[in-house]
């Protein structure tokens, strides 16, 4: 039977969002005991908490994946870029992106899209525009997680901070043994996960694509 756990991530702020809920309904239950505001407050209460509780949702998903060289979702959301750019931070040449962007009804858990190593892994702070601009990339804030796959073949993922997001949390640091079906992170409130790969990549996705994090197949890298 398949079941929804709450992320770790919003585990403190939900227990301290029915702290604040119950204290308040104590509140109006004893000032407004009868008539319609109680009744308003109980219904508000209650969609307050289904949407943090909804936001914060975990779906325990595990891919079998016999190819090391395919490259799985790292998040729900829609594909907003596919091209060739320069990415400058690390690699210092022409990679192809591939953007997801992820709305505030998206699961916001990132998983690794490849087994492999950790190279490098940084935050970076910065701006908070809308995720869905090609400058997020590089103004917003930001963490860059860098893996080399089994097979030599590195590749780059950068989280990226929203209008809303305000906390990018990344598991991933230098020299960690990484595989998929393991979280790389969360992004809260709105946000969107690049992934620039090698040009001989073979890309299965296309802009306006929904995908699936952990179970939507974006590439395959050529590891010949």
């Amino acid at each position: 039977m398949r079941y929804v756990r709450i992320h770790k991530e919003g585990r403190l702020i939900l227990g301290t969002l029915v702290l604040i809920l119950l204290f308040l309904n104590l509140y109006i239950y004893t000032h407004f005991p009868f008539g319609v505001v109680p009744i308003i407050n109980i219904i508000v209460s209650a969609l307050i908490l289904f949407f943090f509780a909804y936001f914060f949702r975990s779906p325990p998903r595990k891919v079998f994946i016999d190819d090391p060289s395919l490259v799985v979702a790292p998040a729900d959301g829609t594909i907003v870029v596919v091209e060739a750019t320069d990415e400058l931070e690390y690699f210092g040449d022409k990679r192809i992106q591939v953007s997801i962007f992820m709305s505030i009804f998206n699961v916001h858990a990132n998983w690794f899209p490849i087994r492999g190593t950790v190279l490098k892994s940084v935050h970076h702070s910065g701006r908070h525009i809308a995720a869905f601009l090609p400058k997020s990339s590089l103004e917003n804030e930001r963490s860059t997680v860098v893996i080399e796959s089994d097979g030599k073949t590195q590749i780059l993922v950068r989280q990226i901070a929203g209008a809303l997001a305000r906390r990018i949390v990344t598991y991933a640091h230098a020299g960690k043994k990484c595989r998929l079906n393991e979280h790389i992170g969360f992004i809260k409130f709105g946000s969107r996960v690049d992934l620039f790969l090698p040009l001989d990549t073979e890309i299965f996705v296309q802009v306006g694509d929904s995908t699936t994090g952990n179970e939507t197949i974006i590439a395959r890298l050529n590891e010949e």
